[in-house]
């Protein structure tokens, strides 16, 4: 049965509410945001029909509150709830909670995310199911998980079991590196996820990370929609996203995207998800995890297919059907996304927040930039320092690595450091121009693509344009400095923070 959705609370924040929000309102639905008192006068909160204070800065306050969110729902009168992703997006509990409230919920159902949210549970069915996946163990010690690595053979890998995006993540090389290693994961897994539970992997040499995006109905249908290659890695955490995969052959992903349609069959899943393999260099791949989510960096698959998920969510949580099947999708040109962060790739990435004195953002075609952001707003230290994704669209591979060069050129931000030039540096790097990388790209090629081991010449043309301009104002008249605050102009600040 059809159920038409009046009105959608986006239970999220950032650039994903305001993504999922222009297409709520492309479909006629009302949008309504939920924010933190932090985000008070952030833009998906401007942008929403309406919008409901859900409590303190603190996510544990506010975004991960089921009971905020959901009165939010009632008080508005929504009748369905985008999850976007992180936060409560892979929340079995809180897609019950929804069921109980009698408000739809945008995405799988809660049994498919309970046997996918457990790494070491999904492991097991997805081997049921066919699914190759990397030799591994569930260990309760160190002694333990020295043994089974002993068995499997050194390089493993330690992961948290109900982790993601690179947090409880250990390599350890040797057996005398174990027990510190094994102390620091299961640290890390209880900090973040409220469960210490680790399992180990055998690490795979110089793998790449390719994920399939799937796209199911409640009607047991169920496509891929191809690719992402997501190798470009800075601890654990993906930087860089294309399609279709430099090394990947059509025939291969072909492959790989009917394992995927397989493996999500089998535990009854719908909506929109993604299965993350690691590809060896023999071109052997092995199930990572499911993501029972829209990805953070589903545009390319959009650039290429010209499916736009969230519309597709919607429909599939209104119980259409897809309405096409594996043979009618497509794929055209080539994608390419850069996540563009509030950080300082010189300090290791560590997070840059403050606020955004003024922001210019690329445009043009086959350029799209995902944004929460604008001039005058604050990147909090509360939440991911993510400014936006800047993704691009061409023909061919080399034409979208040419297209985001020039739109890197084009961003600026004024005010706080961001990864810009890091990009930038890494689209001229010769090995991936070629597509030769792995996930251990970025830390084998630091003294290329880091600021403080490489002459800055992009710093250098800023700095020059900076006093070209700095002269120009100053022979009429205009001063470089406000009299005000008594801060550098726009320009000078802008060669500061991007070099």
């Amino acid at each position: 049965m059809v159920r038409r959705f009046r009105k959608v609370l986006i239970a999220n924040r950032g650039e994903i509410a305001v993504r999922v929000g222009r297409t709520l309102h492309e479909m006629g639905k009302s949008v309504v945001a939920v924010y933190s008192e932090a985000d008070r006068k952030a833009l998906h909160v401007r942008m929403a029909d309406e919008a409901y204070c859900i409590g303190p800065a603190q996510a544990s306050q506010s975004y991960l509150r089921i009971e905020g969110i959901l009165d939010a729902a009632k008080r508005s009168g929504a009748d369905a709830i985008h999850p976007g992703y992180g936060f409560l997006s892979e929340n079995a509990d809180f897609v019950e909670a929804c069921d109980r409230a009698g408000i739809a919920f945008i995405g799988p159902p809660a049994r498919a995310m309970r046997q996918m949210g457990s790494k070491t549970a999904a492991r097991e069915k997805m081997a049921q199911a066919g699914v190759p996946i990397v030799p591994g163990a569930l260990c309760s010690t160190a002694d333990e998980a020295v043994a089974a690595a002993k068995q499997i053979g050194f390089p493993v890998m330690l992961k948290a079991a109900s982790g993601g995006g690179g947090k409880g993540m250990r390599r350890v090389e040797r057996a005398q590196d174990m027990a510190s290693a094994w102390e620091r994961a299961r640290s890390e897994a209880k900090k973040f996820f409220g469960d210490d539970t680790v399992y180990l992997e055998k690490a795979i040499v110089r793998p790449r990370h390719v994920e399939i995006q799937v796209l199911g109905d409640t009607h047991g249908n169920m496509v891929h929609l191809f690719e992402r290659d997501c190798s470009i890695q800075r601890r654990n955490q993906k930087v860089v996203e294309e399609t279709p995969s430099p090394v990947a052959s059509p025939e291969l992903i072909a492959k790989m995207g009917a394992i995927a349609v397989q493996g999500a069959c089998a535990v009854g899943y719908f909506s929109a998800g993604t299965f993350e393999f690691l590809l060896g260099e023999d071109h052997n791949f092995y199930f990572l995890e499911m993501n029972t989510r829209l990805q953070v960096e589903h545009p390319v698959t959009e650039w290429t297919t010209g499916i736009d998920l969230v519309r597709e969510m919607l429909r599939i949580a209104e119980g259409e059907p897809l309405g096409y099947l594996q043979h009618d999708v497509l794929r055209n040109g080539a994608a390419i996304e850069c996540r563009i962060y509030a950080e300082d790739p010189a300090t290791g990435f560590l997070p840059s927040p403050g606020t955004i004195v003024h922001l210019q953002t690329p445009s043009g075609p086959g350029v799209r930039d995902d944004s929460g952001a604008y001039s005058g707003c604050e990147i909090s230290s509360f939440y991911d320092p993510l400014i936006s994704k800047l993704s691009v669209w061409a023909k061919t591979r080399a034409l979208a690595i040419a297209k985001m060069q020039r739109a890197l050129q084009e961003y600026a931000v004024v005010g706080i450091r961001t990864n810009l030039g890091f990009h930038e540096r890494l689209m001229q790097q010769s090995e991936f121009l070629d597509g030769r990388y792995d996930t251990g790209f970025i830390d084998r090629h630091e003294a290329e693509l880091l600021p403080d081991s490489v002459p800055d010449k992009e710093g250098s043309l800023r700095l020059a344009a900076a006093l070209a301009l700095q002269a120009h104002l100053q022979a009429r008249g205009a001063t470089s400095t406000s009299a005000e605050t008594g801060v550098p102009s726009a320009w000078v600040m802008t060669y500061r923070n991007q070099t």
